[in-house]
C-alpha cells in the first residue's frame, strides 16, 4: 500500500513538473515579459480555426462606418443577413461614422470625400429584368423618384446632387472629422415589383448602398475608399411598424430552444462591407441598360436634364425610343420592336409567350383573347395598353425665363406684325398639368428651368400694383388654359434658396 501511495505521488509530481514546463513554453514564446490570459488564448491551439490565417491585427479595418436608424426584424436566423423594414416615405438617418485607426489614410484628413446611396435590387433574378422594372415605375410613377434625401434634417452633407436620370441615387460630400448624418426616404414600396395575380404579394427586398470615394489626382471623387449596404424591405406608411410587431408577436410564441436559432432585434442597423457598385460612380441604377450610362456632373446643385416641351407631360416620355417601343404599339411594328415593346410596358412575363407575334397580330388580339392567355388582371391590362390614346392635360400655360429673353431665334421680318423690332421671337416652354395642384406647377417649373427644386421656396403671381400673390391650389385651378408668363427667380430673404414670380 505504502508503494502504491509513493507512485501516485512520483506520477502527480511528474504531471505537474510537465504542465509547469508547458506553461514555461508558452511564456517564451510570448516573449519574456508577463503574459495575459487572453493572449494563451488567441494561441491557434485554443482555436478552432486555420492557424495559417492572419492574426486579427492583420485583419483589413475598414475605415468607415454606416448605421442607419431602423430597428432589425427579430424574425431572421442566426447566420442570414439582417432585414429591415422601413416605411416609404418617411425620413431615415444614415449615420457616416471615421472608424479610421490612428495614422490610416492620412491623405483624407482635413479632406472631403464623396458619398453615393443608392437603392438597388436585393434578388438576383431581378438583375435580368431591372431596366425594364424601372421603365415601368417611371410610367406610373412619372416626376417621382425612387430615392430622396432629406436635405432640411441632414446635417453635415455638402454639394448635394441628384440626376433626373438615376432616380435611385444621391450623392454628396462631406468631412470624415465632422458630424455628418444623412437622412433618406425610400419611395419605391417592395409590391411594386411583384406580378399582380392573386392579391396579397410578398414583397421584393431591396438594398441601401453606400459607396465612399476619395478625390483623385485630376479633381475628380473617383478612387474607392469603402462600400457596404443593408438587406431592406418598404411599406406603405406604418406597415413597417406593424410588420415589426407581427415578428416580435410570431417569436414571443416561440420556444426558448426555436428563439436561438434566430438574432435579436437591434435598434439601429449596421450597413456590412460589400463591393463597390459595378462601375461606380458613374454607374446608373440600371446597369444593363442598353443605353450609355448616365453621369453625375460636377455642377454644384441638383442636376435635372431640360426636357422637351412635351416631356412634362406622363404622356410625352421623351426619351429618344424607337417608335414602335414608346407610347402606341404600331401595326407596321416588327417582331423585335412588339418585343421591346412589351418589355417596356412591363409584361416581360409574356415576351416568350409572344416571341413570334409583330405589331399586327398583338392589335388583332381581342379582349377575350388576352384575358384567356394572360389571365383577367394582366389580359385587361394589356388590351388597354394596346389600345391606348392619349389624354389631354387637364391645363397648358407657357412660360419664359425673363432674364433669357435676350436668347431669341431668327425669323424674317415681318412688317405688319408688331411683335418685334428685330424680327425675333421669344422662346416659351409648355408645361402640362394634370393634377391643377400648386406642388405640380413648383416641380415642373423646377425641371424646365433646371433648377434644383428643394431650393424653391415660395412661388408667387405678380398682382394689381406689382403685388405678390401665393400661387395656390385654387388660383391654379383658375389659370386660363394656355396662359403666358415671364418667371422671374430672386434670392430668399435668408439667403437661403429662391423664390419664384410668375408675371
Amino acid at each position: 500500500m505504502a508503494w502504491v501511495l509513493k507512485m501516485d505521488e512520483v506520477i502527480e509530481s511528474g504531471l505537474a513538473h510537465d504542465f509547469d514546463a508547458s506553461l514555461s513554453g508558452i511564456g517564451q514564446e510570448l516573449g519574456a515579459g508577463a503574459y495575459s490570459m487572453s493572449d494563451v488564448l488567441a494561441l491557434p491551439i485554443f482555436k478552432q480555426e486555420d492557424s495559417s490565417l492572419p492574426p486579427d491585427s492583420d485583419a483589413k479595418h475598414p475605415p468607415f462606418q454606416y448605421v442607419m436608424s431602423a430597428a432589425t426584424s427579430p424574425a431572421v436566423k442566426l447566420h442570414d443577413e439582417t432585414l429591415t423594414y422601413l416605411n416609404q416615405g418617411q425620413s431615415y438617418e444614415i449615420r457616416l461614422l471615421d472608424n479610421r485607426k490612428m495614422g490610416d489614410m492620412p491623405e483624407i484628413n482635413g479632406k472631403l470625400v464623396k458619398s453615393i446611396i443608392r437603392v438597388v435590387f436585393h434578388d438576383r433574378r431581378l438583375q435580368y429584368t431591372e431596366h425594364q422594372q424601372l421603365e415601368g415605375w417611371k410610367w406610373n410613377r412619372p416626376g417621382d423618384r425612387l430615392l430622396d434625401l432629406d436635405i432640411p434634417m441632414s446635417v453635415g452633407v455638402i454639394d448635394i446632387k441628384t440626376n433626373s436620370n438615376q432616380l435611385n441615387a444621391v450623392e454628396f460630400l462631406w468631412d470624415p472629422g465632422k458630424r455628418t448624418s444623412a437622412f433618406i426616404q425610400v419611395h419605391c414600396i417592395s409590391t411594386e415589383f411583384t406580378p399582380r395575380k392573386h392579391g396579397g404579394e410578398k414583397g421584393v427586398p431591396f438594398r441601401i448602398q453606400v459607396d465612399t470615394f476619395k478625390q483623385a489626382e485630376n479633381g475628380e471623387y473617383t478612387d474607392h475608399l469603402h462600400s457596404a449596404s443593408c438587406q431592406i424591405k418598404v411599406f406603405k406608411p406604418k406597415g413597417a411598424d406593424r410588420k415589426q410587431k407581427t415578428d416580435r408577436e410570431k417569436m414571443e410564441k416561440r420556444t426558448a430552444h426555436e428563439k436561438e436559432k434566430y438574432q435579436p432585434s437591434y435598434d439601429t442597423t449596421i450597413l456590412t462591407e460589400c463591393s463597390p457598385w459595378p462601375d461606380a460612380p458613374t454607374t446608373a441604377f440600371v446597369n444593363s441598360s442598353p443605353t450609355p450610362t448616365p453621369t453625375f456632373t460636377s455642377t454644384p446643385h441638383s442636376t435635372y436634364s431640360v426636357p422637351d416641351s412635351n416631356s412634362s407631360s406622363p404622356n410625352h416620355q421623351g426619351d429618344g425610343i424607337p417608335q414602335a417601343s414608346g407610347e402606341q404599339l404600331h401595326p407596321s411594328a416588327t417582331i423585335q420592336e412588339s418585343q421591346q415593346w412589351l418589355l417596356k410596358h412591363r409584361f416581360s412575363t409574356y415576351t416568350r409567350l409572344f416571341s413570334n407575334f409583330s405589331g399586327a397580330d398583338l392589335l388583332k388580339l381581342t379582349r377575350e383573347d388576352l384575358v384567356q392567355i394572360c389571365g383577367p388582371a394582366d389580359g385587361i391590362r394589356l388590351y388597354n395598353a394596346l389600345k391606348s390614346r392619349s389624354v389631354r392635360p387637364r391645363l397648358t400655360i407657357y412660360v419664359c425665363q425673363e432674364q433669357s429673353r435676350n436668347i431669341q431665334l431668327e425669323r424674317p421680318q415681318d412688317s405688319g406684325s408688331g411683335e418685334s423690332r428685330n424680327g425675333a421671337i421669344y422662346v416659351y416652354h409648355a408645361i402640362y398639368l394634370e393634377e391643377m395642384a400648386a406642388s405640380e406647377v413648383t416641380r415642373k417649373l423646377a425641371l424646365v428651368f433646371n433648377i434644383p427644386l428643394h431650393q424653391i421656396n415660395q412661388v408667387y403671381r405678380q398682382g394689381p400694383t406689382g403685388i405678390h400673390i401665393l400661387v395656390s391650389d385654387q388660383m391654379v385651378q383658375n389659370f386660363e388654359d394656355e396662359s403666358c408668363f415671364l418667371v422671374t427667380t430672386i434670392k430668399a430673404e435668408n439667403g437661403e434658396g429662391f423664390h419664384i414670380i410668375l408675371k
